[in-house]
């Protein structure tokens, strides 16, 4: 299997070193290769907000840099990292550049059954409400949530300091281990058969083949599952989707 660490910090220190870190206890575990990717090292425009990704299709896109370089290495991954250091109480501008050009997964999700996790370095806070901003993100995109880790580097960062990261890491990355080998299809939350069925039905109520999400759906054949891919649900579950169907038809008639 292999695992992809996308590194968001310029600096080759503390998120690219807890990053390696956590991939060498990966090799220990399993028969695991893995890739670091620094972000900095890409060309990488800034989105525009133009939709044409979300409209016509990603291919469209009129920035010609190295993003489908980067998406074609997370569709060759089983795993997949974020690691960002904590910038002004967010992830770094690298990392939010790189996803805000991997918006249009939010619309058309891909990665279903690969695993996730993020991985935060900080010095003093906040750093938790980085990590659910990542691990929803790596939801959005359908991957398999291993919750990330927040790691506290103040510098100069003293021997405790650097022990209490390693074992933090360590943590991690058995976590992560077990998750991937499963390679499963959870049944989904209340919550996001909510999402899947209100972006089902409002696409196929006011979009049509001129549209790529509309496309995508139908060719998915999303607009007639109960969910993104095969799972049993129970009564509850699927009378509550068909109520959120019905729900979205009325917010789209109001």
């Amino acid at each position: 299997m292999k695992v992809t660490a996308f590194i968001g910090s310029g600096r080759k220190q503390h998120s690219y070193n807890a990053s390696e870190k956590l991939l060498q206890n990966l090799q220990l575990l399993g028969n695991i290769e893995y890739e670091i990717v620094r972000l900095g090292d890409y060309n990488l425009g800034t989105c525009k907000g133009c939709r044409i990704c979300f409209d016509k299709g990603e291919e469209f896109c009129p920035f010609k840099d190295d993003r489908d370089t980067l998406i074609e290495k997370m569709v060759n991954s089983d795993g997949v990292i974020f690691s960002s250091p904590n910038y002004s109480f967010q992830v770094s501008s690298l990392m939010k550049i790189f996803i805000d050009r991997l918006a249009y997964k939010f619309h058309r999700p891909s990665f279903f059954g690969k695993t996730f996790t993020s991985i935060v370095v900080q010095g003093i806070g906040k750093g938790e409400d980085i990590v659910k901003y990542l691990d929803f993100i790596g939801k959005g995109m359908g991957f398999n949530i291993v919750k990330g880790c927040v790691i506290k580097t103040l510098e100069p960062m003293t021997e405790k300091s650097q022990n209490d990261s390693d074992r933090i890491v360590e943590k991690q990355s058995k976590k992560f281990y077990k998750q991937l080998i499963k390679k499963d299809f959870p049944t989904p939350s209340l919550w996001w058969i909510m999402v899947f069925r209100m972006a089902r039905t409002s696409m196929y109520k006011m979009l049509n083949e001129n549209w790529r999400d509309y496309t995508y759906y139908r060719d998915k054949g999303w607009f007639e599952s109960d969910y993104f891919y095969p799972v049993k649900l129970n009564l509850f579950k699927r009378l509550s989707g068909r109520l959120f169907d019905k729900l979205a038809i009325r917010i789209i008639r109001s």
